[in-house]
């Protein structure tokens, strides 16, 4: 009975990305590149990026402590992975942030909610309704999706890591111009820190093989793929075509 409900919260969910898809389109999140006075109240985005990625982190270690039974070797390393970027994004990338930029709680209680549900959904597709394969560690790393799985995880999250650097360190201290990110995977998207996160996840998802990963990979796309464009947009017109050049959207030779 239960996985017929968290089904339908699946269902649901696909329709909602379907929704923000299409959204992100014509309305600019309004953080970051982007943050406008129209979305509300706003804090320091330090602050705000640790409460909006923490509550990703709440499930998983409910899920890890055998709160909802004891996981096995396989769940423990899936819910490991998924712990392990988001304890970069709550506690690591929100320090090494510089300068005082500002974000919308109305943005922060949005993610915090999405990132609540899409956690609890990871972990119970992980642990209540496992796939019988997950029972057998070396049987499952025998099987074909587990080394190109973990393999495209950490190369996205690499890449997420390294384009966040560049991010970073575009400006001296002081130095309040624009720049276009150059070097690494920026040299074939103009926003290359999203490519990795949707290639990290991607990679989770295969490596999972199941409902819950596919959902988040398609969350992914619709949040980081129409604000992917937007920057691009941008780009185009604080810099120009000749100094954007060939550079694709998020995906490499594709958009």
């Amino acid at each position: 009975m239960y996985h017929t409900y968290f089904l339908l919260a699946m269902k649901i969910m696909a329709l909602m990305g379907l929704v923000v898809f299409v959204a992100l389109y014509f309305v600019d999140a309004g953080y970051g590149k982007f943050r406008s006075d129209k979305w509300g109240y706003s804090i320091g985005n330090k602050l705000g990026w640790f409460l909006m990625e923490f509550p990703a982190l709440v499930p998983v270690i409910a899920f890890l402590s055998g709160l909802a039974g004891k996981p096995g070797t396989v769940q423990t390393l899936f819910l490991c992975l998924y712990a392990l970027h988001y304890t970069y994004r709550s506690f690591i990338f929100p320090r090494l942030l510089k300068g005082k930029s500002q974000m919308p709680l109305a943005i922060i209680l949005m993610g915090m909610v999405f990132n609540l549900v899409n956690s609890t959904l990871i972990g119970a597709f992980t642990m209540w309704f496992p796939k019988p394969e997950y029972a057998d560690f070396a049987s499952y790393a025998e099987q074909w999706n587990f080394v190109p799985g973990i393999a495209l995880f950490f190369t996205g999250m690499y890449t997420h890591m390294k384009s966040d650097h560049i991010i970073r360190n575009l400006r001296k201290p002081g130095d309040t111009n624009h720049y276009l990110p150059k070097g690494g995977m920026f040299n074939y998207v103009t926003s290359a820190n999203y490519l990795g996160e949707l290639m990290e996840w991607t990679g989770f998802a295969i490596l999972l093989g199941n409902p819950a990963g596919w959902m988040f990979v398609w969350w992914t796309a619709a949040n980081l793929v129409p604000r992917a464009h937007a920057i691009h947009r941008k780009y185009r017109d604080e810099f120009g075509n000749e100094a954007v050049g060939r550079r694709k959207r998020i995906i490499p030779f594709l958009y």
